[in-house]
């Protein structure tokens, strides 16, 4: 009797073993054109491009655009949602498309969490990804004063944070700034106010790039 137990435990350990070592299936549905409404009074309809993502064939999310690779296991992809947009004296349900902040996907384990950029406005901010870092334009505090932004994932606060003279966004999508530009080693450059901002970026710290030393190199 003893003897049959010990099988038995033996088998569903075996059987467990099986199923943790089963690889996940990442996997994104066709894409689909929906309208995402902007505008101070919701006026403009912008056609965004959403892509379902699944997970062993099971729906997790909405997406938008393409995802950025971190590593060969880890990957962020913008996230799209549905927003009830019922009234109480609608007879029938009113949904709007969202576009939301990232998703960090892992694709060995298939878990899903979502990303926690510093200052970002999923309405205003415009993020540009290299390796581990995001560079964008976001904004803080009750004046909502603009910023310059770095973030790595992983660190709860900036790299860099530079606040802005101006923040004209004219109600417009992505109009705090343009998005930044990457260059390697790990050079990036944000264009606001009519200026060029620029950052040389190493491991957690970072640094403004002066004006002659980016001329002088330039000039080589």
């Amino acid at each position: 009797m003893s003897r049959t137990v010990g099988i038995f435990l033996f088998l569903i350990g075996v059987m467990h073993a099986e199923a943790a070592a089963k690889p996940h299936v990442i996997s994104f549905g066709k894409s689909t054109a929906v309208k995402w409404l902007t505008g101070a009074n919701e006026e403009n309809a912008v056609e965004l491009k959403v892509r379902a993502l699944y997970v062993d064939a099971r729906l997790k999310e909405y997406t938008l655009g393409l995802p950025h690779d971190i590593t060969d296991r880890l990957f962020v992809v913008r996230r799209a949602y549905r927003l009830n947009d019922t009234l109480p004296e609608d007879k029938a349900p009113q949904w709007r498309w969202q576009r939301g902040g990232w998703l960090l996907v892992d694709r060995s384990t298939g878990h899903i969490a979502q990303v926690a950029l510093p200052e970002f406005d999923p309405y205003y901010s415009a993020v540009t990804w290299y390796r581990d870092y995001a560079a964008y334009c976001g904004m803080a505090g009750e004046g909502k004063t603009p910023y310059v932004l770095v973030a790595q994932l992983g660190r709860r606060k900036p790299i860099v944070k530079k606040s802005l003279a101006t923040g004209k966004t004219e109600g417009l999508p992505d109009s705090l700034c343009a998005a930044p530009r990457w260059q390697r080693p790990g050079r990036v450059t944000f264009e606001a106010d009519g200026a060029s901002l620029s950052f040389d970026v190493r491991g957690q710290t970072a640094g403004p790039v002066v004006a002659e030393a980016g001329e002088e190199e330039d000039s080589d």
